[in-house]
């Protein structure tokens, strides 16, 4: 049950940047469907903007988050270990999302650095439990 777990944090994990990219999206009028980035590229609503900049970050988190649930999985490192840190790697991800949107710089930088660390730690679990 705690494996799995693990694998739901990574699912909310891919699904994080379109939550971003929907507040972007709806934070300014006229969205055209048609040319999303030029569209983009021509707001200049900061909030839209963080909101964006947030949904890039999150596509960037998870390729890193969604490995190290895998190799620390294959590698035997405890289910229960895996699923704390997916959590806290979830938690700390909508934590630097909202803090990005909002203009909360230390935090969103406080979360992000959490996050990372999570991600650190799944790995280095893996490799000693290998090693």
């Amino acid at each position: 049950m705690t494996l799995s777990l693990a694998y739901v944090c990574v699912l909310i994990t891919a699904l994080l940047p379109y939550l971003w990219v929907g507040i972007a999206k709806a934070s300014a009028p006229r969205y055209d469907n048609r040319d999303p980035r030029g569209w983009i590229a021509r707001q200049d609503s900061p909030r839209l903007q963080r909101a964006y900049h947030a949904h890039s970050n999150a596509l960037e988190a998870f390729p890193p988050f969604a490995a190290g649930v895998v190799l620390a999985q294959l590698a035997g490192v405890a289910p229960s270990t895996i699923a704390a840190l997916a959590i806290a790697f979830v938690v700390l991800r909508i934590v630097h999302g909202a803090a990005y949107i909002a203009d909360r710089a230390p935090l969103r930088s406080l979360a992000w650095f959490g996050a990372l660390g999570c991600v650190v730690t799944l790995f280095v679990r893996a490799a000693l439990a290998v090693g």
